[in-house]
């Protein structure tokens, strides 16, 4: 079988009622995801107007999430394979729930941002074993390609839906969009007791590497702490200098900890699937490209053009409508043409769409400007998410699924915290002390070019893919004919006697 995902083998599965209902409830977690990540997206400019929080903080509230979710996601894909994948999914889906409806109660920065990391602590170890739940479910095949794209679907519906409630919840008040996903959590739980298949727990399979996740969360909170932080203290200042070396001397630390563990969280040898290695490099590019675009559309919108936050959300809600139209056909568009070329598409779309976003002004009419980049990202985003999710578990044996979707998931969540703190670090040092908009306005420009940029290094990646496919197809031409060759003499061969 090759990297592609054009594998039709299987059989084809029948997709009763209880099937259905097992794939919905596990695509809430994400739905979930999609819901918090866009509503607290909304809500930033009124958070740090009410609490008082400056820029180079506020990205806290987003990162404090997005490194609690990466940097134990690996722990929770070897737990999901470890402890059976309905155990994890249920108790952090209880979790998730629980926090949700704290995190509203916060009345400072710090426990604003610690309920966040708690609550991307949870999501760790829901999202992983949902994806190792469908790809365990589904088979390889058609049948995964469907259920992936209805998973991204509800990605997307999630973030469209979140969008607008965390435009309208702001203006009520912004601590309903921290509230607002605890009950919807709780109902996706109810179901997911009823509806979730038991998995057996791998008792054969080792222990936890706690050493292991520990050294990859605080190698990649040192890693953005001290991109942030080098805003204020300067890039070549002691500080800096010793934050960055601790990163490196920990995620070393986390590499030779791999190598050396009985039981290492992260088996090294997985990276030698090609298709699992493009996925996870290319992901790390699209959500933190995305991420730190919706902060700067955000803050341009609203404290450049005045807009409200359910204004802002509406400006946004094109992209996700597009997504949860057209990703459900994207498992079908993966069967024909495969998941290479769908993500070289994707990242041209984007690197086209981020390019646009530079066009912007202090004036600048919304349909001529943003409209156009807001379609581009919803367009490579139906295209590319699925086939990247495709292509990240494929080939990749059931009793590792879970480290493949912890693996995938963790790139995603890394690239937004680290893009995220880079590109805020960009804007806040060519803020200071501006008032203007033409100010504000050249301190958002920068971020936008950082942003084209990472998308285009996403699209770099791709390119190494389809240039793998040609290479993959030319093999498997020759081998064909080979074959038809053998098949044509061994047929001869048989006729000759009888000749």
């Amino acid at each position: 079988m090759t990297q592609t995902t054009h594998t039709t083998s299987a059989p084809r599965m029948t997709w009763d009622a209880r099937l259905w209902g097992a794939l919905l409830v596990v695509c809430g977690v994400i739905f979930l995801d999609g819901l918090d990540v866009s509503m607290v997206g909304m809500s930033l400019p009124s958070i740090g107007a009410d609490l008082g929080v400056p820029l180079s903080s506020l990205q806290w509230v987003v990162t404090g999430y997005v490194l609690g979710y990466g940097g134990l996601l690996l722990l929770g894909g070897r737990a999901a394979d470890l402890l059976g994948r309905r155990r994890v999914f249920l108790i952090a889906l209880a979790v998730f729930a629980v926090v949700s409806m704290l995190s509203s109660l916060a009345t400072s920065p710090e426990l604003l941002i610690a309920a966040r990391f708690v609550k991307g602590v949870s999501a760790a170890f829901t999202a992983p074993a949902a994806l190792s739940i469908i790809t365990t479910t589904f088979h390889e095949g058609p049948d995964r390609n469907r259920a992936l794209s209805i998973f991204t679907t509800c990605a997307a519906s999630g973030f469209s839906m979140g969008l607008i409630l965390g435009g309208a919840l702001t203006e009520v008040g912004w601590r309903w969009t921290f509230l607002m996903p605890g009950p919807v959590a709780l109902i996706v739980l109810l179901f997911a007791i009823k509806l979730i298949p038991n998995s057996p727990r791998d008792n054969a399979a080792g222990g936890y590497d706690i050493p292991g996740a520990i050294t990859v969360t605080a190698g990649m909170l040192a890693l953005v702490y001290a991109v942030v932080g080098a805003e204020h203290t300067g890039w070549v200042s002691f500080q800096t200098i010793g934050t960055f070396t601790l990163a490196v001397v920990l995620l070393a630390s986390f590499v030779v900890i791999e190598l050396r563990s009985k039981h290492p969280l992260v088996r090294l040898g997985i990276l030698r699937n090609a298709s699992l290695r493009r996925a996870n490099l290319a992901v790390l590019t699209v959500f933190g490209a995305y991420v730190a675009f919706q902060l700067i559309g955000t803050l341009y919108l609203q404290n450049l053009l005045g807009w409200s936050s359910f204004e802002t959300a509406l400006a946004f809600l094109p992209a996700g409508l597009l997504v949860a139209t057209l990703s459900p056909n994207a498992g079908k568009l993966a069967d024909r043409i495969g998941t290479e070329t769908m993500i070289v598409a994707a990242m041209a779309l984007f690197v086209a769409g981020y390019a646009l976003s530079l066009r912007i002004g202090p004036e600048s009419a919304y349909f001529s400007t943003v409209f156009p980049t807001i379609m581009l990202i919803g367009l490579g985003f139906a295209i590319g998410f699925p086939a990247l999710n495709i292509q990240a578990v494929s080939g990749v044996p059931d009793h590792e699924q879970g480290l493949a979707s912890g693996l995938f998931n963790t790139a995603n969540q890394v690239g937004g915290a680290v893009v995220l703190a880079i590109v805020t670090a960009v804007i806040s040092s060519q803020s200071v002390g501006v008032t203007t908009a033409a100010g504000m306005l050249s301190a958002y420009k920068p971020g936008l070019a950082v942003v084209t940029g990472i998308s285009a290094l996403g699209l770099v990646i791709a390119l190494t893919g389809l240039r793998g496919l040609r290479a993959r197809r030319e093999a498997e031409a020759v081998e064909a004919a080979e074959l038809a060759a053998v098949q044509k003499e061994l047929a001869e061969e048989e006729m000759s006697p009888a000749a």
